[in-house]
């Protein structure tokens, strides 16, 4: 009997434990926040009452024919762990067609009346879209539970609680050493600037207004740290030792390129969401008074959206005259959800153009998602002398590897492969279950002619000075 007492009172605690880990945060929105009221959105957990989470005005860039036109999204938050059932209801109408973006995680909403519903069981970047609407839709962040937060009164915290912030001068500068906490609920207008510091830490759940370009810039600083946040872009400059997780990034204007990569070393983006009016991601050399190569480049577990121009492109800016080296950059477990960009120039999901004397090497793209975008290419590399942007042409791109990249869709135009001389090549070219609408490109592929490249199979130009390019199984 004590014995079934015993195991009774385990059960009873493991029970207790688990439940008192599950959590559900939503933050109502300050007072003066511009809102969107196209959807209600609500959650809850299973037995408890619903609670709705503001939905907040966001901007996004459509382009039609050549013309840019900002258009009015929508974009709501929460924390929570364990289990929770999302609600969204649309406003403006009957819903005909929903669904839930990326399609990889498979989440299929139940349609009831103007009602869609769904659960969660982790931490997700949604968009969820109704009547096909892309340009009106829900941006939906289910964050992770905050593990840590900062206390008010240290002295080296700069805390911003729930409400609308104005810095004096439109930024705020971090010193070194200091933490900065933008709060759930917190929207702060203004810029957070780190310039020639080290071991900074950016943290919460708050957003930085969306009129604010550049929303969090980090500059000649080294041992960086930024968590949380929503805002416009992120570049990162002549820095060292930098990891950005779970940062959603939205932007509308000209050049709103999402997260640069410039000069920097060892930088880290993890789970981090980006919809932009320009490259999602960029790595570049030299390029706005930074200065040298870049290596140690990481973005893994992300979500790619670019109404215009990439998701992902690598190496057009350097330095002509001391040549750069980009090297060591992996991309890995990512979803991209749309490519726009009509100028062939600029096309391509995954794409690595060398300009500028750079040399690209040992570039790793793994385990990518490509969904059915809007107008582009699936694949671009080449070396070229883009005289807008450059005052020479590449000198290489080594050692790149495609491995487990699907793309699903019609839109797809003709990839690109070309190098620009025989001192300027391609070279060491690698697709490893190349799948494009479920048919992996391969040498061997059955029903490929033999007189066939298998590039042609793919759909992809490999032009002059391309060297040792193999599809495999």
């Amino acid at each position: 009997m004590k014995m079934k007492a015993k195991l009774f009172f385990l059960s009873f605690l493991a029970c207790a434990t688990l439940q008192a880990k599950d959590q559900l945060v939503v933050y109502p929105a300050p007072e003066g926040a511009e809102l969107n009221g196209d959807f209600t959105v609500k959650v809850r957990q299973a037995g408890q009452d619903w609670k709705t989470t503001p939905s907040y005005l966001v901007n996004i860039d459509e382009v039609r024919d050549t013309k840019h036109n900002v258009e009015d999204a929508s974009m709501a938050y929460f924390d929570f762990s364990g289990e929770v059932e999302v609600s969204v209801t649309y406003n403006r109408g009957a819903i005909q067609t929903a669904r839930v973006r990326p399609l990889s995680y498979g989440i299929v909403p139940k349609i009831s009346g103007n009602t869609l519903t769904f659960k969660l069981d982790r931490p997700r970047n949604l968009s969820v879209e109704v009547n096909g609407d892309i340009f009106h839709n829900l941006h939906l962040f289910a964050n992770p539970v905050e593990e840590f937060k900062p206390d008010p009164k240290d002295k080296n915290v700069i805390y911003f609680g729930p409400g609308i912030h104005t810095p004096e001068g439109g930024r705020v500068r971090v010193p070194s050493g200091t933490t900065l906490y933008l709060s759930g609920g917190a929207v702060l207008m203004g810029q957070i600037l780190m310039n020639n510091v080290r071991d900074v830490k950016i943290l919460g759940r708050g957003m930085v207004d969306r009129s604010v370009k550049e929303g969090i810039r980090i500059a000649n600083s080294k041992n960086i740290y930024v968590e949380g946040l929503i805002c416009t872009q992120v570049p990162t400059g002549g820095s060292d030792s930098v990891t950005i997780r779970n940062v959603k990034s939205i932007s509308y204007y000209g050049w709103g390129d999402g997260m640069n990569v410039f000069a920097s070393n060892n930088v880290l983006y993890d789970g981090v969401f980006c919809r932009n009016s320009d490259d999602c991601t960029t790595v570049y050399a030299t390029r706005k008074g930074f200065v040298g190569g870049c290596k140690n480049i990481v973005m893994q577990n992300s979500t790619l959206w670019a109404d215009v121009a990439h998701p992902i492109t690598i190496g057009i800016h350097g330095n002509t005259n001391n040549p750069d080296i980009i090297e060591d950059l992996v991309y890995i477990n990512i979803d991209v959800l749309d490519h726009k960009e009509k100028q062939v120039d600029y096309q391509g999901c995954l794409t690595i153009n060398v300009g500028d004397n750079n040399l690209v090497r040992n570039v790793r793209f793994e385990n990518i998602r490509i969904e059915d975008f809007r107008q582009g290419q699936l694949i671009n590399l080449r070396i070229y002398h883009n005289t807008k942007y450059c005052t020479a042409p590449g000198r290489g791109i080594e050692n790149v590897l495609f491995k487990d990249i699907s793309y699903n869709g019609e839109n797809a135009e003709l990839s690109m492969i070309t190098g620009y001389s025989e001192e300027r090549k391609v070279k060491n070219i690698r697709f490893e279950n190349l799948t494009i609408n479920g048919q992996v490109i391969s040498d061997d592929m059955r029903g490929k002619p033999a007189w066939y490249k298998t590039a042609d199979m793919a759909r992809f130009f490999v032009g002059e000075f391309v060297e040792d390019i193999k599809f495999v199984k």
